[in-house]
């Protein structure tokens, strides 16, 4: 036993020898480039490349790290046994991924690749204005040589377009508002954002299936459609008209869309911007997939009908206040026409077109813009056209499909649970009564408990009211020939814009001033402004 140790001892000393030697002979440097010319001469007879995807490039954050981390927790979920788990900000979900140092292989294309999570303990760093992790991060792909191209052309932007579809999936949308205006907070940003939580799906929207598999599938194309608006020339944007009555579910379509296609809400409010250029402002700070929503456009700011306003004879004058289109916000003064500034609202028609459809239109991509309106005739036409409004849905009183879709929400009705004879009467009285949507889910809402009580409610509210209407219907046309209607609209929207946008004083004697233009002096006029 003696002996044994005595000849490992010996054995010791000759390596320590021969290291020393070596270190002696071999300085670092050849030592370095002997390694170097053996790796090289090793990666000459591999199959394999291998690429290096660390986790700060620099000072940078690395995007494409971050974009194969969220990939691989799409497959490494499912097929994983070891697994650490995430959850980012603003995220309802906790995504999974690969723990330090472990491997996974992935296909695509045919083609398999292996990918390795790499950590190591970081070397003591000096003095830095930015202090770098403690640990290394990155993932370490492993590949066929013969299949380079295919990973590097297609197989990174697959991921990272992956990866841009999971965080959209898994962060929470967001509700945004101009609640100040045109004005930047102390962060730079114009917007106010709260979560969106709305409920609101396509399953669950009550309107013509027909009609709403069109509205999808037409969404559909339009955010797989990056290649074809490339290819077309046109900005990647698109205009829906949500129009029709109040009640009938515009703004839960709105919600729906948002669902469906998985975009954030900018709420924008017209009112409480005072030029073009706060418009293009607030246009340039919205984020790419999102909505931008403009309700009641009708009552937020005058986009009447040019051609049915200068038909009277208003002339010159009257062409001139309608193309102005200035807002009935409540500004501290009254903006002159042509002038942007002041103390009022002075929103041009041409300035939301442009917002629309001009050249500021397309400093982002895959937008989608949406009007909503009860009255689509009070609309200048110049706003309708398509490539502004390209898609006009008409948002109508409750149909028999429509119903269906309401029992089933609120009562659990399923196909063929609802009795043929009470099917068709509701078949015949919906037409006739002209009830909203939102009038039948009232009418369901308070009596859920009890299905049956539910339905025989629902089948007299719509018998009471298509009554009323033959009633209210045959008095109009004997007494006024029909026009009482009209006028009850006219003055409902009347009411509507001086609730939401008073009038100033002032505003009411310039605009009496623009409408008799050719009885009066230019001469006159100008004082009148002036005053």
């Amino acid at each position: 036993m003696k002996e044994y140790w005595t000849s490992l001892a010996s054995l010791l000393g000759v390596l320590a020898f021969c290291q020393s030697l070596l270190q002696t002979v071999f300085p670092p440097e050849l030592r370095f480039a002997f390694v170097k010319l053996f790796n090289k001469i090793f990666h000459w007879f591999s199959s394999y490349y291998y690429f290096d995807i660390t986790e700060i490039d620099g000072v940078n954050t690395n995007e494409l790290y971050n974009a194969v981390q969220l990939y691989l927790s799409s497959t490494v979920s499912i097929s994983g046994s070891r697994l650490s788990l995430t959850r980012a900000l603003n995220s309802s979900a906790i995504t999974f991924g690969l723990s330090n140092n472990d491997c996974m292989v992935d296909a695509f294309d045919g083609v398999t690749v292996l990918w390795e999570h790499v950590v190591t303990q970081r070397q003591s760093q000096t003095f830095s204005w930015r202090p770098l992790p403690e640990e290394k991060r990155g993932f370490t792909l492993r590949i066929k040589k013969k299949d380079k191209y295919l990973i590097l052309n297609s197989y990174l932007d697959f991921i990272m377009d992956k990866a841009n579809e999971i965080r959209r999936k898994n962060q929470d949308r967001l509700l945004y508002t101009n609640s100040r205006g045109g004005s930047l907070d102390s962060r730079g940003h114009p917007w106010e954002s709260v979560p969106f939580k709305h409920p609101s799906t396509f399953d669950t929207l009550a309107m013509d299936p027909k009609v709403k598999k069109e509205i999808m599938n037409d969404l559909k194309d339009f955010a797989n459609g990056q290649a074809f608006y490339q290819k077309t020339g046109r900005a990647w944007k698109r205009g829906y008209l949500l129009y029709g009555p109040p009640g009938t579910g515009k703004s839960s379509m709105i919600a729906a869309m948002a669902n469906f296609l998985g975009y954030d809400i900018y709420d924008l409010e017209l009112t409480e911007v005072h030029t073009n250029s706060e418009l293009r402002k607030l246009l340039m700070k919205t984020s790419s997939k999102s909505i931008i929503v403009i309700e009641d456009i009708d009552c937020s700011i005058n986009l009447t009908n040019r051609k049915k306003n200068n038909g009277g004879g208003g002339g010159a004058s009257a062409r001139t206040y309608y193309d102005s289109m200035e807002m009935r916000g409540g500004g501290g003064g009254v903006s002159v026409p042509g002038e942007e500034g002041g103390g009022g609202n002075s929103i041009t028609l041409s300035g939301l077109l442009n917002f629309t459809d001009g050249l500021w239109s397309c400093c982002g991509s895959e937008r989608i813009f949406v009007f909503t309106t009860n009255h689509i005739e009070k609309l200048d036409p110049a706003l309708l056209r398509s490539g502004r409004m390209d898609m006009h849905i008409f948002m109508s009183h409750c149909s028999y499909p429509a119903l269906k879709i309401l029992l089933k929400n609120y009562l659990g009705y399923e196909e063929g649970d609802l009795d043929e004879e009470i099917g068709k009467e509701f078949e015949g009285v919906l037409e006739k009564a002209g009830m909203t949507p939102a009038d039948v889910s009232e009418v369901l809402i308070k009596n859920r408990r009890d299905k049956g009580n539910a339905v025989r409610e629902l089948l007299e509210a719509l018998k009471a009211r298509a009554e009323k209407n033959n009633a209210v219907g045959g008095s109009r046309e004997k007494v006024n020939g029909g026009h009482d209607l009209e006028e009850e609209e006219e003055e409902e929207e009347q009411e509507k814009r001086a609730l939401e946008s008073p009038k100033e004083e002032g505003c009411d004697f310039v605009e009496d001033s623009c409408k008799k233009g050719d009885e009066k002096d230019p001469k006159e006029d100008n004082e009148i402004i002036e005053k």
